[in-house]
């Protein structure tokens, strides 16, 4: 585990400006990391957050405990810029909940749809040797790409290496920054690379695929034959890397994400859970395909997803969308994978229009969860977060009063949940 920046040994901290001063002396940076300083006269958490200067002199220590090497340290650390936006960007929470329609209309739109067709067109002998050597469908790994950067059209403009040590120097999340930094350096080396090529989003994410240092280190591969896995400046590296990530993250191939399912009009929203049921548990429960005809009889297992509440579509997951999940932990961007990638395919739109949801601010939800937490309904932190915990407590309220429950809250139930 990493030392807390805040625990920075003082004796670092008098000579970081003789470090950060000197651009060739690196025999200082290995006194100031010689073990016999880095145990003594530990700082006291009262005292102030160590400063940026200070941070890049215990960076530099990591760095070596770490293996990075010496040239690169020498090179990097001493030069490394603190950011002031990306703490703002950290900081930044948004003020209202997005709903899925406004997610998703934003992100499977034409032009995406459009541009991936075209794509899977001219790339499609370089993609069907991808599905043959990882499992992983063409029309999958362009959603992805599409998502992430709009195929290649913006990969960010922020310096990998100055974002990454802005939010290692920040207590917040320090120790996973940290890593990311290191592997960052070491990445350098291993694949030639400079700080000016890497550019990429205020957290830290490279490439046509954004993907994160510990990410880029274990699976991203030469696509191109050119003998390095170069994210920003190959499709094919980037491409290869994707379909690799995905193989590793236990992707299975010849099964789909999930699907558009239609729910009848008299389906019992009380039973919804997290829990994964084979799909012919739903095929009893009349649930169809969004063609009307039946899911079948397998025991794939699955889960019932409605994101809009009972007033907008629904889609039976299967265990790729769990994959997609560990890619971007989120249901929305889930489906919207799923979905850019059929309609890239050539399938058609939602076959349940999106609704028109109320527009909620973050402290209206958290005010709904204390609300909720109050009548013993645990949801958890009221973090205004509309997560699983949220849905169900939601669910279970409806079920108490004979609402619809579907687990979301309209302005039906969101009035109702406070004025209790």
């Amino acid at each position: 585990m990493f030392r807390p920046l805040s625990h920075i040994n003082r004796s670092f901290r008098k000579r970081g400006a003789t470090l950060l001063s000197s651009l060739s002396a690196f025999s200082i940076l290995l006194s100031i990391a010689a073990p016999s300083h880095a145990q003594t006269m530990v700082e006291p958490a009262a005292e102030k957050q160590p400063s940026f200067a200070e941070c890049k002199v215990n960076l530099a220590e990591i760095a070596l405990q770490q293996g990075v090497s010496e040239a690169r340290i020498a090179a990097e650390i001493p030069n490394l810029t603190q950011i002031p936006k990306v703490l703002e960007y950290d900081r930044n929470q948004p003020e209202f909940v997005q709903t899925f329609p406004s997610y998703y209309s934003a992100r499977v739109n034409q032009w995406r749809i459009e541009k991936g067709r075209e794509a899977l067109s001219e790339k499609k002998e370089f993609l069907a040797e991808l599905t043959r050597k990882y499992g992983i469908p063409g029309h999958y790994l362009l959603a992805f790409w599409g998502l992430e950067t709009n195929f290649g059209n913006y990969k960010g403009k922020m310096s990998t290496l100055d974002s990454l040590a802005t939010l290692a120097c920040d207590p917040r999340r320090s120790g996973y920054f940290t890593g990311e930094l290191m592997l960052a350096l070491k990445l350098m080396d291993r694949e030639s690379l400079n700080k000016e090529q890497m550019i990429g989003s205020w957290a830290g994410a490279m490439g046509h695929t954004q993907f994160m240092p510990t990410a880029y280190m274990k699976y991203a591969l030469d696509g191109d034959g050119d003998g390095k896995a170069d994210l920003w400046n190959s499709e094919k590296d980037a491409l290869e890397s994707a379909a690799n990530f995905l193989n590793k993250l236990g992707w299975k191939p010849g099964l789909r994400w999930g699907r558009e399912v239609v729910l009848p009009s008299d389906f019992d929203y009380a039973g919804v859970s997290n829990e994964k049921k084979p799909i012919s548990h739903w095929a009893k429960l009349n649930i169809t395909k969004a063609n009307g005809s039946s899911v079948g009889e397998s025991d794939i297992p699955s889960t019932l997803i409605v994101p809009a509440g009972h007033e907008g579509p629904a889609f039976l997951a299967y265990h790729n969308f769990n994959v997609i999940l560990r890619w971007n932990n989120s249901e929305f961007y889930g489906i919207a994978v799923g979905q850019l990638a059929n309609r890239i395919l050539g399938n058609d739109e939602l076959s349940k229009p999106l609704p028109e949801l109320p527009k909620y601010s973050i402290s209206q939800m958290a005010q709904m969860q204390r609300k909720l937490n109050s009548m013993g309904i645990d949801v958890g932190g009221a973090d205004g977060i509309i997560g699983p915990a949220t849905r169900a407590g939601i669910r279970e309220f409806q079920s108490r009063n004979q609402l619809i429950a579907d687990g979301f809250p309209s302005t039906t139930t969101f009035n109702a949940i406070l004025e209790f």
